[in-house]
């Protein structure tokens, strides 16, 4: 049974609606948009006023942490007065980890709680032990007993709930019996669901996050996947837990939550930044719409392909043919996918080549310049420029108007300087004109970049068998509204050259839709590249990469890396793991993160957790190197992997003590003078 109704069309996942106080979540609704006070919440008067500034930017579930009774009996107060503000309408979470006394005092007072299965009535050790079948069930007894009378309360009083699994903050039982994985954070929320269900308790939600895109993917798709087994439809709320600040934090959010949107998955959304609450609304407001302006447009009119080859449960990366397109740059299976930034005429080669050639992409360097080619003239002053422009890139990327026959190309392929890859749109008619072009590059030891329509290619099985693999690399054009579900047309592409016997690699081109027509902003333009390449790559799709929504070479060369670093794909600077502020937070985040990017982004391959407190601290930094964790007012705990190794340092001290932790385990490198610029 799949996650999912179509990965070739975006079809919404059915759901039943759960209310939320007068808010409907699921069902017929729109994704819903949720944030987080920052607050003390024992702070009353902070906590009415940071709840009305979400209001008032369009919030439409306002979420407050109660990390104990004190804090949750405040909630009565807060319920009441931004009640008073004229907020009525809108909804208040509590949101519940370790008492579940907590929880039975904040159920009084809220619309909704979340719990976390992994902390609510699990105290962790961190204990390797094999549970027996008669262990396991003992365990789940005891679950039974102390979250039952939660779930009684809140059908008494018709309260929802949100089931939260947090990928760091999984049970020892559950961690001992699935590991720290995908299908643990799933086992972990349906204990808990099957005690609501059994109590005849339906006005639930639940969430699988994580910061790590691909494996927060990979648990809502199998979450689903084992709900549908059992007939049970709720409602799910998306969110990249830790996706961190700026452009970096808006590209994972967008990579994990646009990628289940646009297979239909997904009701109600929190992009969790490191930064003021107010700023999360408008990303996840932008979200929302891209996703439900695609649940409007009728269904893709391609066919869904007789299989799919992609395991949607379990990462693995596409097997590519190798093209050495230089002797430093190779497309492959071992490689990283290649970045190609475009120019928008051949007349802008030349200050094209000088941005490129700035210092400040000396770690980012684009590797094809994507270049267009509509006469004959363009071909002439192309290879002009290219006599004496020295151009700081691998490759040239050719895209020739169809009226270009290939033997006016002849004498360009015949450049010393770097390898050519020629890009041309191919109908379904033209198959002999592809296998000229292909001939043509073979004979000249160059590339084709072929752009045909999924639902074309079965008309060119017999060319592409007689062409091969060698020299070439397919690719669509289509991103944004106007091509439907993109990243269906991708995955089709993909089955097709399957079909065809074709492993050539694939290039994912984010090229301009009505999406962008409508809405120029760079932030529209950052979402688009995420939702198609990100969501591909964490398919294990994508071989060459390009965002040619962004006129500036620079800034496109940047927003692809940031990009292919959201989604693991190719890690080309420090990754950092950092919580959103919320009341529990026992230092500024924001200001902090910010002083230790400064010390340590230039560390590549490098991944520093940050977090507020120990809620999701340890078991959150999974896969990180090092942790700077709040364990008390105005003290760091530093972690090495999930271990602490230095307990209760002075604020003051920590960063010096962390830079002094990453030299110790030989992580450290002295910053160059471009990184020391950019930082």
């Amino acid at each position: 049974m799949s996650y999912c109704a179509s990965r070739f069309a975006t079809v919404r996942r059915r759901t039943v609606e759960v209310k939320v106080g007068a808010v409907g979540v699921g069902g017929t609704n729109p994704v819903r948009i949720q944030s987080m006070t920052t607050s003390d919440t024992q702070d009353i008067a902070a906590t009415v006023k940071q709840s009305i500034a979400l209001a008032e930017v369009g919030c439409e579930i306002v979420r407050i942490t109660a990390p104990n009774v004190a804090a949750a009996k405040c909630l009565k107060d807060i319920r009441t007065q931004f009640t008073a503000a004229g907020f009525g309408h809108i909804p208040l979470v509590a949101d519940i980890h370790f008492l579940p006394s907590a929880a039975m005092e904040a159920v009084e007072h809220v619309e909704k709680v979340r719990v976390n299965p992994g902390n609510y009535a699990d105290k962790k050790k961190f204990a390797v032990r094999e549970y027996t079948d008669a262990d396991y069930d003992s365990e789940l007894s005891r679950l039974h007993e102390t979250f039952s009378p939660l779930v009684k309360r809140s059908k008494e009083l018709g309260r929802a709930m949100r089931i939260g699994t947090n990928h760091g903050s999984l049970s020892d039982r559950i961690m001992n019996r699935y590991g720290d994985t995908p299908l643990g954070m799933v086992e972990s929320a349906l204990e808990f669901l099957r005690i609501a269900r059994s109590h005849d308790y339906h006005a639930i939600m639940l969430s699988m996050k994580s910061s790590n895109p691909k494996v927060m993917i990979q648990a809502y798709r199998l979450l689903v996947e084992r709900m549908a087994r059992e007939d049970m439809h709720y409602p799910l709320h998306l969110g990249v837990t830790e996706a961190g600040d700026g452009e970096d934090g808006r590209i994972k959010s967008a990579i994990g939550i646009g990628s289940l949107l646009l297979d239909g998955l997904g009701d109600t959304i929190r992009v969790s930044l490191t930064e003021d609450s107010v700023y999360e609304i408008p990303v996840a407001q932008a979200i929302a719409a891209k996703a439900m302006s695609l649940w409007q447009s009728p269904a893709s009119h391609l066919p869904p392909p007789a299989s799919d080859s992609v395991d949607p449960y379990h990462f693995t990366r596409r097997e590519p043919a190798t093209l050495q397109l230089t002797e430093h740059c190779i497309v492959g299976p071992e490689q990283p996918p290649r970045v190609i930034v475009r120019v928008g005429s051949v007349a802008q080669l030349a200050d094209a080549a000088q941005a490129l050639a700035a210092p400040k992409l000396k770690d980012t360097p684009a590797e094809g310049l994507l270049v267009p080619i509509n006469s004959a003239g363009d071909l002439a002053t192309l290879c002009e420029t290219a006599a004496k422009t020295t151009l700081p890139i691998e490759f040239l990327a050719l895209e020739l108007a169809p009226a270009l026959a290939p033997d006016v190309l002849q004498p360009l392929l015949a450049l010393s300087k770097g390898r050519l890859m020629l890009v041309r749109k191919f109908g379904p008619a033209e198959t002999e004109t592809f296998a000229a072009f292909a001939d043509l590059v073979h004979r000249h030891g160059q590339f084709l970049a072929a752009e045909i329509a999924p639902d074309n290619l079965p008309a060119y099985a017999a060319v592409l068998k007689q062409a091969g693999d060698t020299g070439l690399v397919f690719t669509l054009s289509t991103s944004g509204t106007s091509a439907g579900h993109a990243i269906g047309a991708y995955r089709q592409l993909v089955e097709n050259l399957k079909s065809a016997g074709s492993a050539a690699p694939i290039w994912i081109r984010n090229t301009a839709g009505t999406a962008v027509r409508g809405d120029p902003s760079f932030l529209s333009k950052l979402l688009e590249a995420s939702f198609l390449t990100g969501s591909l790559l964490c398919d294990g799709i994508g071989d060459l990469v390009s965002v040619e929504t962004e006129a500036d070479v620079a800034r496109a060369t940047k927003l692809t890396y940031n990009v292919l670093q959201g989604a693991g794909a190719r890690i080309s600077k420090t990754e950092f793991v950092a919580c959103p502020s919320c009341g529990r937070t026992l230092f500024d985040l924001q200001t902090t993160t910010q002083r230790i990017r400064a010390q340590t982004g230039h560390l590549k391959g490098v991944k520093i957790a940050i977090m507020g407190c120990i809620v999701n601290g340890p078991g959150e930094m999974a896969d990180a190197d090092f942790g700077y964790v709040g364990g008390a007012p105005g003290k760091i705990n530093l972690y090495v992997g999930k271990n602490c190794v230095q307990y209760n340092i002075p604020q003051a001290e920590a960063d010096a003590r962390l830079v002094a932790l990453i030299r110790e385990h030989g992580k450290w490198a002295e910053p160059e003078p471009h990184q020391l610029a950019n930082a």
